[in-house]
Parts: structure tokens; sequence; C-alpha cells
């Protein structure tokens, strides 16, 4: 892959940073991938080879490109940090392939600040960004330099509808200044190129591999805006696995001038949620629900999927979902529960965790339909695996021949 023609350009009202990227042992066309703002921040943002270099290098060690070569220096550390990110990333998904050559020229020094220090963040609206900045606030005065000051809000990543995009624009720009940060609106295509074919895959590319570095990259394009960049992490402590935004990976992902540094992966997704319910001011903007196409102005949780349920339901076990109109009910039934309630690896520890809190506030019908969907969760999970030890005893013992009965059984 190479990476070159690096340049600035100004599109209507936006400031753009664009380059474009060649694949060279693929056939995937050539790609225009560009980080883009309002003319408001157009100073922020710059055409930073180091944004261009983390967008790209987990998509072309995926795809099987054998080396990554941008046409520009990049910072040294940021070099070093790549290799050893994906070096983890072939460890736990792709062991039999040779590393990835990054070749560039690098940097002999570190480019002087023309601002003071300033911290920002990722911010979707969602529990875990709350979170961050809610422990940020609490933990740095407002004259610290690692005090948060800013939040990106990306269009391209998590959804490519500019119309539920704004809606979500418009409900943080309300919430920004009563939280006191400067809301900043930036626009991207570097995922959407794999998107369609992630989707489906069941996101797996951007789960397992590219989140991290997704967002970093988003945040060197502003690095000459910011210091220190803030991604909330998805998981905690005891239920991470190998992801895209594990902390082995992203703080791999910094440079000599911008630190990317990953907050949250020691609270729970419950004390996280407690934190955003005590604050109170956010809780009416409160933003969970990935259907963006059912977006509407105002309304930007539909109340059903998994990710409102839980949400939903954490509310609810600290007494305040009725004291939010994010969400459509101000109370959850069971058959509701029952209905959106979806188990997985990573899901199940989350509802678990809320069965001591809902049993204080004697929701005790909740309680039952959590304990009867893990029970269900783990009887299938255990004959899945048995599925698995009878499928290898065959395949090493029997040659086939259990699989062959079993299909002219049903012939």
């Amino acid at each position: 892959m190479r990476i070159e023609n690096l340049r600035c350009e100004k599109i209507e009202t936006r400031s753009r940073a664009v380059a474009e990227v060649v694949w060279e042992d693929n056939d995937r066309p050539t790609e225009e991938v560009y980080f883009e703002t309002d003319k408001t921040f157009a100073d922020s943002l710059s055409c930073n080879p180091n944004a261009f270099l983390v967008s790209s290098t987990i998509p072309a060690m995926h795809f099987g490109e054998k080396r990554i070569f941008i046409d520009a220096e990049i910072c040294p550390e940021l070099r070093q940090g790549l290799s050893v990110a994906t070096g983890w990333l072939r460890h736990w998904f792709q062991p039999d392939r040779e590393p990835l050559r990054i070749e560039a020229r690098t940097r002999s020094n570190i480019p002087a600040r023309s601002g003071p220090e300033r911290a920002g963040f990722l911010f979707s609206g969602g529990i875990d960004s709350l979170a961050t900045l809610r422990a940020n606030r609490l933990n740095y005065s407002e004259e610290h330099p690692l005090s948060i000051k800013d939040g990106l809000i990306v269009y391209g990543l998590e959804m490519d509808d500019p119309k539920a995009f704004e809606y979500v624009v418009t409900s943080l720009s309300d919430l920004a200044p009563k939280i006191s940060i400067t809301l900043i609106p930036v626009y991207t295509n570097h995922y959407l190129h794999y998107r369609d074919e992630d989707s489906a895959a069941g996101f797996t590319f951007w789960w397992e591999r590219y989140e991290g570095a997704a967002l970093a990259a988003v945040a060197h394009a502003f690095a000459r805006r910011f210091t220190v960049v803030s991604i909330a992490s998805d998981y905690d402590i005891p239920n991470l696995r190998p992801f895209g935004s594990h902390p082995l990976l992203v703080s791999n992902y910094s440079s000599s001038d911008l630190r990317i540094q990953l907050y949250g992966s020691h609270l729970s997704r419950f004390a996280r949620t407690k934190m955003v319910a005590d604050w109170g001011v956010p809780l009416k903007h409160i933003r969970v629900c990935n259907l963006y196409r059912l977006y509407r102005p105002g309304e930007l949780n539909c109340g059903e999927c998994d990710k409102c349920i839980r949400t939903m339901l954490a509310l609810l076990a600290l007494g305040v979902l009725d004291q939010t109109p994010a969400f459509p009910e101000n109370d959850l039934s069971p058959e509701l529960l029952h209905e959106g309630m979806k188990l997985g690896p990573i899901t199940t520890p989350f509802y678990k965790e809320l069965i001591a809190p809902l049993a204080a506030r004697g929701r005790h019908d909740l309680i039952q339909v959590i304990n009867c969907k893990i029970a269900e969760y783990q009887k299938a999970q255990k004959w899945k695996k048995w599925k698995e030890k009878i499928k290898r005893f065959d395949q090493k013992y029997m040659h086939g021949k259990l699989k062959k009965l079993k299909r002219s059984v049903h012939l």
C-alpha cells in the first residue's frame, strides 16, 4: 500500500485533509481518504501524515498488503507503536501472516507546539464517553492541561447517514455548553471504504481490529489542537478480550506530539452508568442506540434493541430512568426485557451485574427474566461445546463418518 499526494482542500463550508491510498497486493481500487471539519475549526485540522498512516495500517495488514509506504515524514515513536500494535493483532488473529513493513522517512525532532497543551476526547453521547468526561471533571481542575476542553463527534465510523448524524450533532450541541466542552464535528471516509463488506461479516473487522486505530486517526488529524485525546474503553478489565480498542493497542497509536489514552477499563459498565446518573446533566442527551436509521429529531434511542434495553435497565436499577426523556419508556416491562435482551460472551456480564441493584429496588420480575435468559444461554453454550467436541472426535478418529451418518438420517 502507498499513501501519497497528501494535501489540504476547501470543500464549500468545510476544510479537508486528504491523501490517496494505492493498493499494491490487492485489486482494490485507489481510494481518496479524507478528514474534514467545519470552517470554524479549520485552523485545528492539518494534513498530518500520522493520521493517514494510523488510518491505513490496520486495513493494509488485514487485507494482506506486504508493506505500507507513505510519502511523508512520520513520527518514529508512532512507527514503533504501530509495529507493536500490529504484532498483537497478528498474534491474536493472523499468526501465520508476515509482519507488515512500514516504510517512511522519520522526523528527527519533535515539532514545537504553537499553543498550550490541550485535551480532547472522542464523544458519542454514550455512557462510556460521558463517563470518561465525568471522571475527567472530577479528577482535574478546569485550569489543568489535562482537563478536557473539546469533544470530537465523528461521521463515517459508527454511522453513514448524514441526516442521522445531524440529529446527533444537534442534541450534543445543546449539551456541550452545559458540560463545558466545545463540540467539533468531524467527517471522514477512512472506514466507509470497508464498511459495507464489514457489515456483511458482522462488523468483525471493526470490533476485533480497527476501532481504536480508526478513532486515533481522527485525533491525529487534529494534533495541531491537542496534546492528548482520550478514547473510552468498551469493556472493563475482567471482560477484556482481544479486540480493536484493547489497552495493549490504543496507547501504541500515540506519537511524540499527541498522546492517545484509553479510559474506563477499570470500571464496570454499571459503575460508569452510575457516574453519569449521579452527574444528572447529560441524562436528557444520552445516545446509546446503534439503529441510527430510526433516529428522529430528539429521538435517538429506539428503546427496544439490546443496547437500549441494557442502558434502560441500568438506569432503572439506579432509580433515574424516569428522569430522562432519552428513551421512549420510563419503565421496563418483563415482556420488553425478554424480547430485547441479547446475550453473548461480552453482554452476559453486563446483565449479571444488574441483578443485585435491581433486587435492592424490588424488581424481581425483571431479575426472573434475566436469570431465565442466562440459564438458556448457558445451556446453549454447553451444547455448542459438546457439538464441537463431537465434531473434533469425528474428524480425528472416525474420518467424518458421524457427519455422513447425520446427513443420511436427515435425507
